[in-house]
């Protein structure tokens, strides 16, 4: 297929096209039929010719990416249990043994007899287990032949449905595909405006073979797998991941497409369903393994899926997807302007974000966010990896996993405060699983009671040290604790911070156990540890008592004493823990006023002054212990810090948006916006407007977002901050549906760079504190109950439900 200048011309000029199906709810964040609404949308001018050209769409738990091919149209599917091998024991068994010793050596400054023992007596011999796909749904058009044109492909957030129409041969084709999350089914739907215009030739394939990798972990052996029609006339694969490290694949998938045609006549061979003359063909797709329950048989429960689907009629089956969708995607609206920008394609925005005046973009970006999270992260699913669930590759970039040394976090950044905390569920269930593995690695590496994580991990919940001694990072379990802690603190429900106590708690006791003082300072610190994936000196990681270690661990005591007295339990726990708390290395300032990364000033002279990582400004974001107004002697340092280690390296897009949230946690508005329109650039976004140009990963995505919020609302501790970094490029807007700490949603409109209005909702009664530019006037309290501790600072007591108005005094 060929489109030429003239036919991209005319999709330019018919953006609008009518869908043929109505939308069935609109709640009142919806802004149905809004700008907001209506620029919602990722189109494109001609199809797919390569993975990061094609659209995804997910349910949490099986995704796709859709190609939008005339001639043949590829979805690359994906299952959130497909991995690689299965359950092992990490643990190097000489780890306990060689820990003091290695301790010793680090005190004593030798960090490379430290490291060379580190690798060989207590690093994991395993690395992490790959994350593979499952293979790729293939609908061949055999009729049709000539010209296309008016072609254009889409993705509408708002809908959660990616749309393909052109013409050819006198004969107009629509084309839709969604995965629906109650029936558990990808859906697509193909129709033409002649009757008997289909012919369409569909198979169902496995996963690619494994080829030559760049990846040290890359597996050695391709998965296996068979595709045939079975008896009731369905395209059925089956088969098992690659075995990766001597450890035989675990999983058994199962993934199966049925074929329903109205009009025409079907035939079947070995391995293809065809169709001619149809005049609609909806194919159903839905997949299983055994990783959660070996009964029933993933043939079976992908049959049964299939079964509960197959007789409903398309416009139920899409009815059903846009309300389940819309019930979490339309609790949030913003709106940051409009441009002529707003009219291109989105892969001319991409190319174009450096010159063009598009704040429309972040908006859309912002949004783009929050429909991954939704896609890829739902109650009863595996949390989101490195590239969420989409993943092309049987050995993909550092297997897919976890990364929890910054990367999964920032995935989830965004759920508390932009209204998904239901998909912050499988972040809890993945620390459940973690403390359940990392009770085994925290006694028998450690000998220690609790639970501990390191830098990585994977389906099977490997919580050793893995890849090396840069993997010698026991911090990754209590990080994972501060998003357990918030998903209290934004509901402030009691019940599930009683759920998740236990876990907290044996974090703590983990560290209570394992930290040891500073033979100089006599501070408590972590030993051996690391500042995640930065080196001091050269070719030397380890260290004692990181600055992040020291500020994670703050947050660990600080949360779990609060959660304690909440509770009312455990006041002997709370003693040890305010007083390990206070003998924690405290935060210092060096030579060049920076925020020091290490107990020593060794930051002006470490070999990556421009390292991706900032662990050290953990203080500052996502934590509040680093404040401009009440730390500005940190926050001075903390800024000192981020100028010195620059914008970040060019493809590293979650650099990028970490550096633009901190700018704007710093109350730095345009250089948090400049910052963030270098997070749009193509250097670093594919036409798809997913991150990462060299290699996929989600967690810019989804940071970027984050970095929206923290520039027009932030909560830090009991405090509300309106419009804390607005730029001037965004002088008009409005967002609406916003939540922060104490239980709280904010709806915020904004004119010529001022708050106009602010209206906050209550769903816990706790006392409000709101911080703003200009005085406030509150609407909705009554007289003498507002105080004002500071000029721009107001404070009142709510109800639950209650709803407060504020606007300039």
């Amino acid at each position: 297929m060929e489109l030429t200048r003239r036919h991209v011309l005319m999709g330019t000029m018919a953006t609008a096209v009518a869908t043929g199906v109505a939308d069935f709810s609109r709640p009142a964040h919806a802004g149905g039929g809004s700008r907001t609404a209506a620029a919602a949308r990722l189109w494109y001018l001609a199809p797919a010719t390569a993975w990061p050209q094609a659209l995804p769409i997910g349910n949490g738990r099986l995704g796709a990416m859709v190609f939008g091919g005339v001639d043949e149209e590829r979805l690359a599917l994906n299952d959130d249990t497909v991995t690689a091998g299965g359950p092992h024991d990490p643990v190097n068994p000489a780890a306990h043994d060689a820990l003091d010793e290695v301790r010793r050596l680090i005190f004593e400054g030798e960090y490379d007899q430290a490291q060379a023992l580190a690798r060989t007596d207590v690093v994991s011999k395993y690395w992490e287990m790959c994350y593979q796909p499952l293979g790729d749904l293939r609908v061949t058009s055999a009729g049709g032949r000539g010209e296309v044109t008016g072609y254009r492909r889409e993705l509408d957030l708002d809908r959660a449905l990616v749309t393909t129409r052109y013409r050819r041969g006198g004969v107009s084709y629509t084309r839709e595909a969604f995965v629906s999350a109650t029936r558990q089914c990808i859906v697509v739907r193909y129709t033409a405006d002649r009757r008997g215009a289909l012919d369409l030739d569909v198979t169902l394939d496995g996963p690619p073979p494994v080829g030559k990798q760049p990846w040290p972990a890359a597996p050695t052996e391709s998965p296996v797998w068979t595709t045939a029609v079975d008896r009731a006339g369905d395209l059925l694969m089956t088969g098992s991941p690659s075995p990766l490290f001597g450890v035989p694949a675990a999983i058994h998938f199962a993934a199966r497409a049925r074929v329903l045609a109205t009009g025409g006549h079907r035939t079947e061979t070995a391995d293809t369903v065809s169709v001619r003359g149809a005049d609609e063909v909806v194919l159903l797709l839905s997949s299983a393994t055994d990783h959660h329950d070996d009964r029933p048989t993933p043939e079976e429960r992908s049959r049964a899926q299939i079964a509960r689907t197959a007789g409903v009629p398309y416009r139920r089956l899409l009815h059903e997807h846009l309300v389940e969708h819309r019930k979490l995607y339309r609790r949030v609206s913003l709106d940051l302007g409009t441009t002529p920008a707003a009219g291109l394609p989105t892969d001319q925005r991409v190319d174009q974000s450096g010159s063009l005046d598009d704040p429309a973009f972040a908006a859309l970006y912002f949004q783009y966010g929050r429909y991954l999270l939704i896609s890829s992260s739902r109650p009863g699913t595996e949390a989101a990896n490195l590239q969420g669930i989409w993943n092309e590759r049987v050995a993909p970039p550092w297997q897919s996993n976890y990364t929890l040394n910054i990367n999964t976090e920032m995935n989830y950044w965004l759920a508390e405060p932009t209204a998904l905390p239901e998909c912050a569920e499988p972040l809890v269930d993945l620390a459940r699983g973690l403390a359940a593995t990392g009770a085994r690695t925290a006694s028998e590496m450690y000998g220690a009671r609790g639970w501990v994580a390191h830098h990585n991990s994977d389906l099977w919940r490997g919580t050793a040290a893995y890849d090396g001694p840069q993997g010698i990072w026991p911090l990754g379990g209590a990080w994972l604790c501060l998003h357990l802690w918030d998903h209290y603190d934004y509901s402030r429900d009691v019940r599930f911070l009683a759920e998740i106590y236990p876990l907290l708690r044996g974090a703590c006791e983990f560290f209570l156990d394992t930290l040891v003082p500073h033979p100089e300072k006599g501070w408590l610190v972590t030993n051996p540890s690391v500042s995640p994936e930065n080196s001091h000196h050269p070719g030397q990681m380890l260290c004692a008592g990181p600055t992040m270690d020291m500020q994670i661990l703050r947050d660990l005591f600080a949360n779990t004493m609060r959660a304690a007295e909440v509770l009312g339990v455990d006041a002997d726990l709370r003693s040890q823990l305010s007083e390990a708390r206070g003998r924690l290395a405290p935060h210092q300032v060096g030579s060049a006023g920076q925020l020091q990364e290490w107990l020593e000033d060794w930051d002006m002279t470490a070999p990556e002054p421009s390292h991706r990582h900032i662990s050290h400004l953990y203080g500052l974001y996502p934590s509040g212990q680093i404040d401009i107004h009440d730390t500005p002697d940190l926050a001075a340092a903390a800024r000192r810090s981020l100028e010195l280690r620059g914008e970040g390296v060019d493809d590293d897009g979650w650099a990028v948006a970490l550096r633009a949230i901190l700018w704007a946690r710093l109350g730095d508005a345009e250089n948090a916006h400049r910052t963030l329109r270098l997070l749009f650039s193509p250097i670093r976004h594919n036409p798809n407007a997913l991150n990462g140009r060299t290699y996929y990963q989600i967690d810019a995505n989804l940071g970027g977002p984050t970095a929206v919020v923290e520039m027009l609302l932030q909560s830090v501790g009991e405090e509300i901050r309106v419009l804390p970094a607005l730029p001037s490029a965004w002088s008009e807007g409005s967002v609406r549906g916003l939540r922060a700490r104490g239980g709280f949603e904010t709806d915020i409109t904004w004119r010529d760079g001022r708050l106009a209005t602010a209206v906050l909702t209550s769903r816990a009664g706790q006392r409000a504190r709101v911080r703003t530019s200009d005085p406030l006037a509150v609407t909705g309290v009554g007289r003498g109950r507002v105080t004002r501790p500071e000029p721009d600072v107001v404070e009142f007591p709510t109800v639950p439900g209650g709803v407060y108005r504020l606007t300039p005094a």
